[in-house]
């Protein structure tokens, strides 16, 4: 009967050592991991969406407008002003092609519109290539700092990954508070320095001084199909009373079924 206090304060004893040891253990740093941290993760590892993939436009809105060349002066929904309505007045589709800039509704600002196919790639760990078979062309979206002189048609984007506009305020769930912002987010692309070009294809312009700012957000719905939402914004005093905003849908394929490009025709 004596000795079971003994054999007590024995096992106590050797659990208080068990446990300092193992908070010592906790304690302590990582063998290898106490060092500075390593550099942030690259634009491409870091992305919020994939992307990446053939897509082809679906044209739900503004049908006539843009599979079609609009007659001279059709310039409806797009805010234009005195100046920017003379311009479009004055459109000759020969005239542009002899001073070879039959490209014009090909820029950045017209684009997306069109009834095209696109194929986006990471050409590297910082930047997105957008390649469209309708006029053959190329956008560079660089993360970071903006790059390049620009003057070309598709000018100089800068890209940054964040979450939709769309998704703020959170919505709030049936007694669970705010839900917060959905999983993935979108790709915001801001175009300057562009050459003078049209919003369509019949010569309503847009300025060297024109903003483009594009939202590209993937939706995947139900079925397995992914689309594409292009949500844009381009302001342009010069040529404009106010933003145009404009919302391209794609559906994403599979392959390179359809892809066909084709050069720049002023009509």
């Amino acid at each position: 009967m004596t000795c079971r206090p003994h054999i007590s304060w024995l096992v106590l004893g050797f659990a208080a050592s068990l446990t300092v040891a193992l908070s010592a253990q906790r304690g302590a740093a990582p063998q290898g991991r106490g060092g500075p941290p390593g550099p942030p993760p690259t634009p491409k590892a870091a992305a919020l969406a994939d992307l990446t993939g053939y897509w082809v436009a679906l044209v739900t809105e503004d049908w006539r407008h843009r599979m079609f060349t609009p007659a001279k002066g059709d310039y409806t929904s797009v805010p234009v002003n005195p100046a920017g309505r003379k311009l479009a007045d004055a459109w000759d589709a020969a005239k542009d092609e002899a001073a070879g800039e039959q490209c014009r509704a090909f820029g950045a600002g017209g684009i997306m519109r069109m009834p095209t196919r696109l194929h986006i790639t990471w050409q590297d760990d910082n930047t997105l290539k957008v390649e469209t078979d309708a006029g053959t062309q190329t956008r560079l979206l660089r993360f970071g700092t903006a790059q390049g002189e620009g003057g070309g048609w598709q000018g100089v984007s800068t890209a940054s990954w964040e979450y939709p506009r769309s998704s703020f305020p959170a919505p709030t769930g049936l007694g669970r508070g705010p839900v917060g912002p959905p999983p993935g987010g979108a790709l915001k692309v801001v175009t300057t320095k562009m050459r003078p070009g049209y919003l369509r294809r019949n010569g309503v312009p847009y300025s060297a001084n024109a903003v483009l700012t594009e939202y590209f957000e993937r939706l995947d719905v139900p079925g397995g199909d992914s689309l594409l939402v292009v949500a844009s914004e381009l302001v342009d005093p010069e040529n404009l009373t106010s933003p145009y905003w404009t919302s391209p849908h794609f559906k994403r394929q599979n392959d390179a079924t359809g892809w066909n490009p084709t050069p720049c025709a002023s009509r």
